[in-house]
């Protein structure tokens, strides 16, 4: 490699492991951790705070700080923004490729650890072990009875990485697979004994609904109202994926109804909006809600994986080469004549 001189890239998420840190300096790059405040995200930081910190970055690792066409305007040294993750709604990608620049995403870093969470959320709502801990811390060791995962029908909506990867796990229980997918694929379906289904029969067939769909316009509020009316009184309700996908205010109503046994949420509509707040405060309160903050991807295996995958299209782009096809979700270099 001919020399050069460092080029900065700014990490803006916590737990940044030893190896991707290694990584980006044994490939010239000074990184800089952005120094958060305890149980501050980098989604907290406004656009001033943002510019204080990225002042002659080429790169930048975010987590879910809002990428904007005014913050980037304001960077014109900034090359790629990489998320440490696979949702990039906080991404303006139009902007992205207007000023020649490159955002990825960490795709396959995760996937483990969502698919895990999604199914420790099935069990401990079956088996209401947050209900009866809180029970118990109280004083009342009476026995609630719980409903097994063994030999029960799970509904996977959105069928990629993540949905084959609960698919592979729930199967460990002997349970019936159902998916509901916009372009199923009947090879996997017929090798693996998933069952494709339109919407409406996944949810009145399945016992356990668990979400791992994008959330697009098609897809915002796909569980609503009447899709609920729809679901057993006995089911429960998971969602790892975004918060979007669900109307938490239909999801209250129908817990305090009955029409629904339960949900395993990590994930809430007051993530992007604060006027959705009390909702979910009442959700948390619920005895049949299992609840996380967005956690679902922290592992310290995933995190690993995903910060190395970081890394390495953060370096691929400052070397001047192309990151994995998968991970690019804009890369504006063809549209654009740099200076230098």
């Amino acid at each position: 490699m001919s020399e050069q001189s460092p080029r900065k890239v700014l990490v803006t998420q916590r737990f940044f492991d030893a190896e991707s840190l290694a990584y980006l300096q044994g490939n010239g790059c000074e990184v800089h951790m952005a120094d958060l405040a305890d149980g501050q995200g980098d989604g907290d930081l406004d656009e001033s705070q943002l510019l204080a910190l990225l002042a002659g970055a080429d790169a930048w690792i975010v987590g879910h700080a809002w990428v904007t066409a005014a913050l980037l305007e304001q960077l014109p040294r900034l090359k790629v923004v990489a998320r440490r993750g696979v949702g990039h709604e906080r991404v303006d990608v139009e902007a992205v490729l207007a000023s020649g620049k490159v955002v990825t995403i960490a795709v396959g870093g995760n996937d483990a650890s969502v698919a895990d969470h999604a199914l420790a959320m099935m069990l401990a709502l079956g088996r209401r072990l947050g209900e009866s801990k809180a029970r118990m811390a109280n004083g009342d060791w009476a026995i609630s009875l719980g409903r097994e995962l063994y030999g029960k029908t799970v509904g996977i909506i959105g069928l990629g990485r993540i949905g084959r990867g609960v698919a592979r796990r729930v199967a460990g229980f002997d349970a019936r697979v159902l998916a509901y997918t916009t372009c199923p694929d009947w090879q996997y379906g017929l090798e693996s004994g998933v069952r494709h289904v339109d919407l409406g029969t996944l949810l009145s067939e399945s016992d356990y609904v668990t979400l791992h769909a994008p959330l697009l316009e098609d897809t915002r509020f796909l569980i609503d109202v009447a899709a609920l009316g729809r679901m057993k009184p006995t089911a429960f309700l998971i969602n790892t994926a975004r918060g979007g996908l669900v109307d938490d205010h239909a999801l209250l109503a129908a817990l305090l109804d009955g029409g629904i046994a339960g949900a395993g949420l990590d994930v809430f509509l007051s993530e992007t909006d604060p006027h959705h707040r009390a909702t979910t405060e009442a959700l948390l309160a619920l005895p049949n809600v299992v609840a996380t903050p967005h956690s679902g991807a922290s592992t310290h295996e995933g995190l690993q994986r995903t910060n190395l995958i970081a890394a390495q299209c953060v370096v691929a782009v400052l070397n001047g080469d192309t990151p994995p096809a998968a991970c690019v979700i804009a890369d504006g270099r063809g549209n654009f004549s740099s200076e230098e």
